[in-house]
């Protein structure tokens, strides 16, 4: 399994006996980030996974996975707008009652 911690990075390399690496922050490779990166894919279940390294992470709690051809694209779902939820909403089919308007009590500062 590839995972990240606050601590560091974490990466388990595969072979006869898996090897767990760590790196500690200051460990890690300074500069732009990689937009690539080799990752190992792991059964969940009946599923097949991969973990997303924190420098790729995606925004939100949700994506859209689709395949093109052989590959596999994750995209972010985009939030829905204030307006694209108050468009669900159903207008309100009752009377609401005048709210009374009261002078403002004077305030000694």
């Amino acid at each position: 399994m590839v995972g990240l911690d606050d601590g560091g990075e974490y990466a388990t390399l595969g072979g006869p006996s898996e090897i767990l690496v760590a790196y500690a922050q200051h460990m890690l490779p300074k500069g732009p980030v990689k937009t690539e990166r080799h990752v190992r894919l792991f059964r969940n279940g009946r599923n097949q996974a991969v973990r997303i390294p924190r420098d790729l992470e995606l925004p939100g709690h949700a994506a859209i996975l689709r395949k093109e051809g052989r590959r596999l694209v994750v995209e972010p779902v985009a939030p829905r707008s204030l307006l694209a939820v108050l468009a669900t909403l159903k207008p309100l089919n009752e009377d609401v009652p005048r709210i009374e308007r009261f002078p403002a009590e004077p305030v000694d500062l």
